[in-house]
């Protein structure tokens, strides 16, 4: 009997994280489920994957409405100030914090609602002007700052390297600029790299077509 696209991708994982010993259950697989119908989502979704990440705020809200409560749900994507509020109200994880803007409009979201989604700041770490995310010269400046001004904790840091570059020097500048700020957590890793980027720490791997498929 073949083993399904997750299962596949769980033993990847756990191998990845053997080789670079560490434990697989360190490692939190994140689904992509932007953009994907929902007879490709349920199927996971039943085989027991519990994490999701989406790009969009209002996609979200609209795909899991109903399903909410059975599941940990991140935003991956930019996030616009003006969508804060819905965002706090709906995400457990927001990984795309990279600016101070942003920052000011979650902390008043955050006071207002009573809800602490946890919180990872963006590095662009290619420095990509297409791109959000801070630039590392600017990501110990902006984590102190949003420590200081807004009280935040910040779990962990989340970047996307450039296509066209090898990913591994992307992935081992974030993992130095989280150890010097003392944070823990690291998303990194997509589907064409998550085991690369579980060689150099990631602590969530964001996987969408190698699981779901191409759109």
């Amino acid at each position: 009997m073949s083993s399904s696209p997750l299962e596949d991708i769980r033993a990847r994982i756990a191998g990845a994280a053997e080789a670079a010993g560490r434990e697989p259950g360190d490692v939190t697989l994140v689904a992509v489920s932007k953009q994907q119908p929902w007879d490709k989502i349920a199927p996971v979704l039943d085989a027991g994957q519990r994490v999701f990440g989406e790009n969009r705020v209002q996609e979200a809200m609209a795909r899991w409405a109903e399903t909410r409560d059975r599941i940990e749900l991140r935003l991956i994507g930019p996030l616009q100030s003006n969508k804060a509020k819905d965002a706090v109200t709906f995400f457990d994880v927001i990984e795309t914090l990279d600016r101070e803007k942003l920052a000011r409009a979650l902390a008043e979201e955050m006071a207002r609602q009573g809800r602490t989604p946890r919180l990872y700041v963006q590095v662009n770490t290619g420095e990509e002007p297409q791109k959000a995310g801070v630039i590392p010269p600017d990501a110990d400046a902006f984590i102190a700052l949003v420590r200081a001004t807004y009280g935040f904790e910040i779990e962990g840091l989340m970047c996307i390297p450039p296509e066209a570059e090898p990913p591994g020097p992307h992935f081992a500048l974030l993992a130095k600029i989280a150890a010097r700020n003392g944070i823990a957590k690291l998303s990194m890793g997509m589907s064409a790299d998550f085991e690369t980027a579980i060689r150099f720490g990631a602590t969530s791997v964001r996987v969408g077509s190698a699981l779901f498929g191409q759109r």
